[in-house]
């Protein structure tokens, strides 16, 4: 059955869009992370421009992570003092993010950038998620403890000043870190149309030493301010947001979420790395694909300011 999308301006099958808000939903819940990386990039692969596809995602995953952030505040299972530290930078972020876009849209190099962006990202995450979930189970088959790191080490960011203590995630450090890493999400969250939890939740366990307890939910705090704070700017400066084609992947991504955590819940820790990296570093290759490929026509037809 064929939809019109009117900001897309261009129809597309229904069934397809729910399938693949579906398959980006079952991800989501088996590795617990917004999905966005491969939900833009899908939609771009089936004739969805970038910028609508980056802005009508964003409104995606702030849905879905509404719900799973509101789960993890019943559970106590968010810090938050650090999930408004992390805003503070995050929304900063959000706004620099979206003038970017804004920026290159008006230049004609948007599309290459978003490519780029996706090609060097991912590849790079995919490729450490990968080798790090090879390693985690080559030392498991040869009966080795798993690596942990020394309890009370700490680098040289805990050595910053203006300190904070973090009462729910039992941590004291310095606020520059947080801020910065927040900036950060927020910008690419903006530019790529991702929540950049697969991003984050690494930092703030290895890096700010935050504990897995409290992770979770407190990224998804990030990532549900953010998205919606992009939603609405992209919609007021850009008006890219296709809010049919948003609902069509909402309900798919519900509905697969559901059944993806369930399959999350039987696989191991080590294993749900592994794929979750050659997930990432597959997507990162097929758009390093496409920047290859020699296109059927080699020229385009843009519309300039006339004199008359």
């Amino acid at each position: 059955m064929q939809l019109y999308l009117p900001i897309a301006d261009l129809p597309v099958n229904v069934f397809l869009i729910l399938a693949m808000g579906a398959a980006v939903g079952f991800v989501s819940g088996m590795f617990g992370i917004g999905g966005g990386f491969l939900m833009t990039p899908l939609l771009i692969f089936v004739g969805i421009s970038p910028a609508v596809a980056v802005a009508s995602v964003s409104s995606h995953i702030a849905a879905s992570s509404f719900s799973g952030a509101l789960s993890y505040w019943r559970r106590r299972a968010i810090d938050p003092a650090l999930a408004l530290v992390l805003l503070s930078g995050g929304t900063v972020g959000t706004g620099l993010g979206v003038w970017t876009f804004t920026l290159l849209r008006s230049l004609g190099q948007l599309d290459l950038m978003i490519a780029l962006s996706y090609v060097i990202l991912l590849s790079a995450v995919g490729a450490l998620m990968f080798w790090e979930g090879l390693r985690a189970i080559m030392r498991t088959r040869r009966g080795a403890a798993p690596l942990a790191r020394r309890s009370g080490s700490h680098g040289w960011i805990h050595g910053l000043p203006l300190k904070m203590r973090f009462k729910r995630s039992k941590i004291y450090l310095s606020v520059i870190p947080v801020v910065v890493i927040g900036l950060i999400i927020g910008f690419i969250g903006a530019v790529m149309g991702i929540g950049g939890a697969f991003i984050l939740i690494p930092i703030l366990i290895y890096v700010l030493r935050v504990p897995t307890s409290t992770v979770i939910g407190t990224s998804m705090v990030l990532t549900l301010v953010t998205m919606v704070i992009a939603t609405m700017l992209h919609a007021v400066t850009n008006h890219l947001v296709d809010a049919v084609l948003a609902l069509i992947l909402m309900v798919g991504g519900v509905t697969g979420a559901q059944f993806g955590a369930r399959a999350g819940q039987k696989i191991r820790g080590e294993h749900l790395r592994l794929l979750l990296g050659l997930l990432i570093l597959s997507v990162g290759v097929r758009f390093a694909i496409e920047l290859g490929i020699r296109p059927d026509e080699l020229f385009t037809v843009r519309e300039t300011g006339g004199a008359g």
